[in-house]
């Protein structure tokens, strides 16, 4: 009955954005703006999901326990969202090679699936994975 439809990102620069987002294979299908330009909205398509983009002329940013995983775990909220891959080393070398990966290493986490983490323009975390699991 229920599944997932979208993840939604508050952005500093929209355009930024956009162009990194479209490196991970998310496409723009949708663009709203406020008649002020105060805000602008943008629909991003990869597969079935639908990654929202909002951008605001007045922002306030995310505390500073956001920008690193240790400390916003234990922070009460979302965290960050993870993008399936089936070769994680390819898709690592891939971003390391476009400048998006730097000093990032590829992990085998306590549930059993390899990963690593990279930052959206406005440090947002991205968790990369590769998941063979059968659940």
């Amino acid at each position: 009955m229920f599944s997932l439809h979208h993840v939604a990102l508050s952005v500093t620069d929209l355009d930024a954005s956009i162009a990194f987002y479209s490196t991970l294979h998310f496409q723009p299908v949708y663009h709203w703006q406020a008649d002020d330009d105060s805000a602008r909205i943008v629909h991003l398509k990869q597969g079935d999901l639908l990654l929202e983009l909002f951008c605001f002329k007045n922002t306030s940013p995310a505390p500073l326990t956001s920008r690193d995983l240790a400390s916003d775990l234990p922070r009460i909220g979302i965290k960050h969202f993870g993008l399936r891959v089936g070769d994680i080393h390819a898709a690592l070398q891939q971003l390391q090679q476009l400048k998006l990966a730097d000093n990032v290493q590829v992990m085998h986490g306590r549930t059993g699936i390899d990963y690593f983490f990279i930052k959206d323009p406005d440090g947002i975390l991205l968790e990369i994975v590769q998941d063979d699991r059968q659940l």
